[in-house]
């Protein structure tokens, strides 16, 4: 069973900086694209930053120049390291990842359970 588990969400203030991590477990034969969405209240959810296999990113505009996306091929992991944080920033931040589970088949997108990310003073 594939699960995507997603850490290191918290509350912090405004200037501060998280940093988010997200780990795939279980068996499948490859991950490609790697991303963070997030949803606040009330919100629909929204793309924030984005990797594929090969480290091209993507990201909101209104994240450009804060966050940073990265990831680990050998540990399964994505991060994101959020700095300058704003309140406008709090929100669920959830973890996806494209999985292709057999060598031949087609990728599917899974979902982390998410992270609660507030920043407030």
């Amino acid at each position: 069973q594939v699960q995507l588990v997603e850490s290191g969400g918290g509350l912090v203030q405004p200037g501060g900086s998280l940093r988010l991590s997200c780990a795939a477990s279980g068996s499948f034969f490859s991950i490609g694209t790697m991303g963070w969405y997030r949803q606040a209240p009330g919100k629909q959810r929204e793309l924030v930053a984005a990797i594929t296999s090969v480290g091209t990113t993507n990201y909101a505009d209104s994240v450009k120049g804060r966050f940073t996306i990265s990831r680990d091929n050998a540990k399964n992991t994505v991060y994101l390291q959020m700095n300058s944080l704003k309140p406008e920033d709090t929100a669920v931040y959830y973890c996806n990842a494209d999985l292709r589970i057999l060598r031949f088949g087609v990728p599917k997108g899974y979902w982390g359970q998410g992270t609660q990310v507030t920043v407030s003073s």
